[in-house]
């Protein structure tokens, strides 16, 4: 299949002329905000006033950072020091965030967070330079975020937060959000080669120069793996990047374009008797055609400009992604003759804007900041389609749709500092839904609307004795996939009737509630160290399942936790992390045919520790180690997961201020150990269907090294 990426094409071309047209209407409306405020002939209001932010390099999560003892920063400094199996676990830095994958290196990760299995992203929110990840009725998944085509080196930070505590979060981020930034500008050029086992090997050239009054960034990424499966994964990926950036700290503008493209062949979770018995080996596949292609390319702008009073921000993007996968997690259960293989498949193209604008005002004598803003978005899948295949060849279509989905959310905010020790963070969202589905089942193409708004509160008191204490609560959402707002009937017949059972359609958007209260602390020197109680209430909602092309009911759930991170900066060169994590997650709603109340995969404990070592003379290095316990696997908690740990170390060398070399080990203690586990009936070839444990195993341990040079 050829890859390429083509700019020149006449839908691209437009995107690219709207989001340039967006900017200029931006620039234009910042230029008659600030006049006003430039002739004005009175001084303008004092700003808001807030605690001094000390930044350590690698944090920004002291005391006056943030409005949530769960919220913080990570910088560049230590992505940089932390080695990666894949691009997505940049989101590990999230404290008690575990990224996992079930299937091939191209497909979106597994995430766990908070006492949810977040599957491929639903109910966690991620951002890569104000453009969204998520994907909205994927043909995987619903929330499907997919990072593969994330160079790490070019990240400047990542932004989290946890909780629908914050007005400026929308769909997808009722557990927490992530906001990564990139490079205007690389602190120095970056060459690196990358090779390892089982065929790895990674080139990325980067650098920037000045041009024309602004920074020319650019970066171009080749990658290979085959991985320790027996069926090679043959992954191959090319990814680059070219970001022009312009302005001074006033006012500020950068236009980005970022194309990628993969391919893989997948081995996904087995049935654990399988390897029991010989019939695989723990690496194997039951079906070695699995597999997927993919392809991302974007275009998207953004400018800031700060006034007197304030700030105005805008961003605006166009993202074209096609994506064809091939999966088989029942084997021969319902096709014993040719096998389950199915394909997921969709063209899609996002178009979306955001826009704020905040003022420092005095107000009966307080400091306040209000904030207004502005969110829409687009998608357009045409199509989006459900179809069996056998080798990757179909031979029927399940279902077939094409979805237009538009949303638009409008927010305010007030922050008031009320006395030295007390500030307040209050917030009001309102959403608007709007789904139009044309499917190749009649009976559910339609359309549907729905709205909603979210108030939210924040409390934050002190410092006293360097510790500040938080109580947040709010409101959010998360939408359904549109197929399934629409739907009346099963995409799939009923066998012995021939026909498709009537359905009740997926409720559009699914409220959730939550609170926190939390408190941060660096009264131990050198030591921030944070605490956060925390619940969260999901609503009764019918989910649409991509697998199946049809909705499937949920009850309502209820989840509470405790979080404990701890960030020490033992010495100016030794940084010690320990995060602690312990959730508990049950349905509330009742269940008509007493299954039980666990909801399975909801992650229960997660705990990690890390050291990293940077400039300790020409050595550098980091060692990490990630723990997540045991997790129900069905409703009656009848079948469980093991627990699984993993070690990653680095040790580096600078040969030369400029060349150093690093050598990564993954997987260090060599754990046989499950990704990820599932418990539920297939089928093997000449055998009986059995319910059965079916797991995705850990990669065994393995290095890379890395030469890099900077100029």
């Amino acid at each position: 299949m050829a890859n390429h990426f083509d700019p020149a094409s006449s839908r691209f071309a437009r995107s690219l002329l709207s989001s340039a047209l967006l900017l200029a209407c931006a620039q234009a409306w910042a230029q008659q905000a600030a006049a006003p405020a430039a002739a004005a002939s009175a001084p303008p209001p004092a700003p808001q006033q807030l605690p001094a932010v000390r930044i350590e390099g690698n944090y920004i999560n002291s005391v006056g950072s943030s409005d949530a003892a769960s919220a913080g920063t990570v910088t560049a400094k230590l992505i940089e020091s932390r080695p990666t199996l894949r691009p997505a676990e940049v989101l590990e830095f999230v404290p008690g965030l575990i990224v996992t994958q079930h299937s091939g290196d191209g497909k979106a990760n597994q995430y766990f967070l908070r006492g949810f299995n977040l599957d491929h992203g639903t109910d966690f929110a991620t951002w890569v330079d104000g453009m969204p990840v998520n994907m909205p009725t994927h043909a995987h998944g619903h929330g499907y975020s997919d990072l593969n085509w994330l160079i790490p080196e070019l990240v400047n930070g990542i932004r989290y937060r946890k909780g629908p505590y914050y007005a400026e979060e929308s769909d997808f981020s009722s557990a927490g959000s992530a906001r990564i930034g990139l490079f205007d500008a690389l602190p120095r050029g970056i060459g690196s080669v990358t090779l390892g086992q089982d065929s790895y090997a990674r080139a990325l050239l980067a650098n920037s120069n000045a041009l024309g009054g602004g920074d020319l960034l650019y970066a171009l990424e080749a990658a290979h793996n085959d991985g320790p499966w027996e069926d090679p994964e043959k992954f191959h990926r090319l990814n680059g990047v070219l970001r022009y950036s312009f302005g001074g700290e006033s006012s500020r503008s950068t236009i980005t374009a970022m194309g990628y493209s993969a391919g893989w062949n997948s081995t996904d979770q087995v049935p654990k008797h399988a390897v029991d018995e010989g019939t695989i080996g723990r690496f194997g596949a039951i079906d070695p055609t699995d597999g997927g292609h993919t392809e991302r390319y974007s275009l998207s702008a953004t400018t800031t400009r700060r006034f007197d009073d304030g700030e105005f921000q805008f961003n605006a993007y166009a993202i074209r992604s096609k994506l064809k996968l091939f999966s088989n997690f029942t084997f021969f259960l319902d096709n014993p003759d040719e096998g389950d293989q199915f394909e997921q498949s969709e063209r899609r193209s996002v178009y979306g804007l955001a826009t704020s604008r905040s003022w420092n005002l005095k107000l009966g004598g307080f400091d306040t900041v209000n904030t207004i803003g502005l969110q829409a978005r687009h998608d357009r899948l045409a199509p989006v389609g459900l179809y069996a295949t056998v080798a990757r060849q179909r031979t029927a279509t399940t279902q077939q749709s094409e979805v237009r989905e538009t949303s638009v959310g409008l927010y305010a905010e007030n922050a008031t500092q009320w006395l030295p020790w007390l500030r307040s963070v209050v917030g009001l969202r309102g959403d608007r839904f709007d789904f139009r589905v044309a499917s190749s089942i009649p009976e559910n193409s339609g359309h549907a609307k729905a709205g909603l708004g979210s108030p939210k509160l924040s409390l934050i008191f002190g410092p006293w004795a360097k510790t500040e204490y938080f109580v947040n609560y709010g409101y959010g959402y998360h939408s359904n996939d549109a197929r399934g707002t629409t739907a009346t009937v099963a995409a799939r017949p009923d066998p012995d009737t021939g026909l498709r059972p009537a359905i009740d359609p997926a409720v559009p958007l699914v409220r959730s509630k939550g609170g926190e209260l939390g408190l941060r602390t660096e009264i131990v020197p050198g030591l921030q160290s944070s605490l956060a109680l925390w619940q969260l209430r999901l609503g009764s909602e019918l989910v649409f399942v991509g697998d199946a092309g049809e909705t499937e009911p949920s009850r309502a759930s209820r989840r509470h936790g405790i979080e404990w991170n701890n960030h020490y900066r033992a010495t100016p060169w030794l940084l010690i992390d320990a995060d602690f994590a312990v959730s508990h997650a049950r349905f509330t709603g009742p269940d008509p045919e007493g299954a039980g109340d666990y909801i399975p995969g909801a992650i229960e404990k997660v705990a990690s520790f890390g050291i990293t070592v940077s400039d300790h003379g020409p050595w550098f290095g980091q060692f990490q180690v990630r723990w997540f316990g045991p997790r129900p696997l069905t409703e009656d908690n009848a079948k469980r997961s093991k627990a699984t740990t993993l070690a990653y170390l680095r040790a580096g060398y600078k040969v030369t201020p400029n060349v150093r070399v690093a050598l990564d080990v993954f997987n260090l203690f060599d754990r046989k150990a499950s990704d990820i586990d599932y418990y539920y009936a297939s089928r093997l070839a000449g055998e009986a269907a059995q319910e059965d444990y079916h797991f995705h195993p850990v990669e065994p341990r393995c290095f890379r090294v890395t030469l890099t040079a900077n100029f």
